[in-house]
């Protein structure tokens, strides 16, 4: 994946953020939403983690976005503070390329300097290989919530993992 370059998030992103997040959205249980949001709903999420300095990561492959990574408070509230949640979304073509693991490496190296001191996945209980990709960074399973979100006719639980930063 060496022709894969790394950078941060640029407002120009949105539209390929926002169709890059979309199938996981429509055709999975990766995330609990049901409707995909549209670019103006998805800038106002990622103007929230700018204005607040959060790290956000953009991978490009030949001028085009092809996954990003971010990381945002675990929780609103205050004593939460030091604590963030990590996300990561890969172009459908980029899957099981390895993409995912170096986003994450620079999204824990970017969260430390954040000044983040714990990290949070939440993972949806039937996703294997993303559990896999935050055991191979190091993180360790914390706990499980069954039958917590309802999609596509079924329930899914949900998997916590953790890193101290």
């Amino acid at each position: 994946m060496s022709d894969i370059s790394f950078r941060p998030f640029q407002w120009g992103d949105v539209p390929a953020i926002t169709a890059i997040y979309r199938p996981y959205v429509t055709d999975t249980v990766i995330t609990f939403e049901y409707d995909p949001p549209s670019e103006a709903t998805m800038a106002g999420r990622f103007g929230a983690m700018v204005e607040l300095g959060h790290p956000i990561i953009v991978a490009e492959r030949d001028g085009e976005v092809v996954g990003y990574a971010y990381a945002s408070y675990y929780r609103t509230r205050v004593a939460y503070r030091f604590t963030c949640e990590n996300s990561i979304y890969l172009r459908q073509d980029m899957v099981g390329q390895g993409l995912g693991g170096q986003l994450l490496a620079r999204l824990i190296e970017e969260s430390r300097a954040f000044g983040f001191k714990q990290m949070i996945a939440v993972i949806t209980a039937e996703r294997a290989n993303s559990v896999r990709l935050h055991e191979k960074a190091g993180f360790r399973h914390v706990g499980t919530q069954e039958n917590t979100g309802y999609k596509f006719d079924r329930w899914i639980g949900v998997t916590y993992m953790q890193l101290a930063l």
